[in-house]
């Protein structure tokens, strides 16, 4: 079962798909083997005849089988079809075809029409998913008028039939390949277009990082732009009073810290903005994401332990979280939800909210997670980067299996109160880790008794006044 349970929802689609293309295939190879093994074994045919039969379907079987798989490779796009391999497998049907009806006079009556059917039915498999549909009608209704021709010329007159009997021959042939021919060919489109939407999926998820990205590159450069040009600026005028040794190019260079530490803060905001999530906007966006992908989601919230789950509406006890503590729930269900549409096959989602004995708690659990476990991560990505968030603001993170093909992910998050002040991170402006400890901005440094203007309210000066007399 592990070649089933372990595959995705479209590959399970896919070797489904071409299992049934391959069975059907057998299946007319193993009637044509069957026939002539009871045709050898009553000794009612010629026994040569019939051996060349029964050694002439297994060789046009293996062909037309790798006939059947290059072509569905090709359908798909992923190869080219194979017009030499095709016309090789053409040749070895008629090969087959020949003793077949040859020995036509001594098959039991009834059973030529299925007998030919089965021989022409391998070829027809992988023929019909030529490029054009057209070219693939056109020849099959010449195949059957060459048929129906050989039938009645080397068959029926022996056996005491006419015209009408090899007519009917190759209408009963013409219906069992022509059935064989669009089953494969709608089950190889309906494959065709289950994967152009697989791949329209990852261009869709790709196209929206690449647009985040954006939005943040974007709000680097507002940032960013103005104060980088005006510290530039500001520098190159401090050079220049430095080198005519005036003490104006320390109050510049002061000036200079100052937009410096005034940018950096406005980088943190921006950054920690990027990464803050909203919980009614993610609990919101999770459910309208699934449902466009054809999984039912529930969000069911409760204010407190005991209360009855409802149907989350909004909710006014979402909107009395601590920032903090929607953020990281916030971050929970944008992963979680992330991980359902790239994982699994899930036709079901479940997402709670409620509070527990002093902490939030969320829960997203789903169906269709097969026998997968979670692959491990590395730090700052997936299920670890998670746990670093809710570990920022005291909580935790499970994650894991449940019965049967259910995964579950939940999340505890302490709310902050008297009893645990620290709890939640109350959204104080902490550096983030990594960056540092923010140093005090020093004071300027001025010799006793020299006078110096308020920052910012500095003219700017030029080398176009007037030196001062030494």
């Amino acid at each position: 079962m592990g070649l089933w349970s372990g595959r995705s929802g479209a590959a399970k689609v896919d070797l489904y798909t071409r299992g049934s293309v391959y069975a059907i295939h057998w299946g007319a190879v193993l009637c044509v083997v069957l026939v002539a093994a009871a045709l050898l074994v009553s000794a009612a045919g010629r026994p040569l005849l019939v051996s060349a039969v029964l050694l002439l379907a297994l060789v046009n079987g293996v062909l037309c089988h790798r006939l059947a798989r290059t072509a569905i490779e090709a359908y798909l796009g992923r190869r080219a079809y194979p017009g030499r391999l095709l016309a090789l497998c053409a040749a070895a049907t008629a090969g087959l075809a020949a003793p077949v009806v040859a020995a036509g006079t001594t098959v039991p009556e009834g059973l030529l029409p299925l007998l030919l059917g089965c021989c022409l039915a391998p070829l027809s498999g992988g023929h019909c998913l030529l490029p054009r549909a057209r070219t693939v009608a056109l020849h099959q209704v010449l195949a059957l008028v060459v048929l129906a021709l050989v039938v009645l010329a080397a068959v029926l007159p022996g056996a005491g039939y006419g015209a009408g009997d090899a007519v009917a021959v190759a209408v009963t042939v013409g219906l069992i390949t022509g059935w064989l021919a669009v089953t494969v060919r709608v089950s190889l489109w309906v494959l065709a277009v289950m994967w152009k939407l697989h791949a329209a999926r990852d261009v869709e998820a790709r196209l929206a990082v690449a647009e985040e990205r954006l939005r943040f590159g974007r709000d680097l450069h507002d940032v960013l732009g103005r104060n980088l040009a005006v510290i530039a600026l500001k520098s190159e005028l401090a050079v220049e009073l430095a080198h005519r040794g005036r003490p104006e190019a320390a109050d510049q260079m002061t000036e200079v810290q100052r937009i410096a530490r005034e940018s950096q803060r406005e980088v943190r905001e921006v950054v920690r903005g990027y990464r803050d999530a909203d919980l009614r906007a993610e609990l919101d966006g999770a459910s309208s994401v699934l449902a466009a992908a054809g999984i039912g989601c529930t969000v069911l919230t409760a204010p407190h332990r005991g209360a009855v789950p409802r149907a989350h509406g909004g909710g006014r006890e979402l909107s009395a979280l601590d920032a903090a503590v929607q953020s990281a729930l916030g971050w929970v269900v944008r992963e979680a939800a992330t991980n359902i549409l790239r994982h699994g096959d899930a036709r079901h989602c479940t997402i709670s909210v409620g509070l527990v004995e002093g902490s939030a708690v969320l829960t997203v659990e789903n169906d269709g997670a097969g026998a997968r476990a979670a692959a491990p991560v590395g730090p700052g990505s997936g299920l670890a980067g998670l746990r670093e968030r809710l570990a920022a603001v005291g909580g935790s993170l499970e994650a894991g299996p449940l019965g049967g093909d259910r995964f579950r992910v939940a999340a505890r998050v302490p709310l902050p109160g008297p009893e645990n002040p620290g709890a939640g991170g109350a959204g104080t402006a902490a550096p983030s880790a990594g960056s540092g400890p923010v140093p005090r901005p020093p004071g300027p440094r001025r010799a006793p008794g020299e006078h110096r203007s308020a920052p910012g309210r500095e003219p700017l000066r030029t080398g176009t006044e007037p030196k001062e007399s030494a």
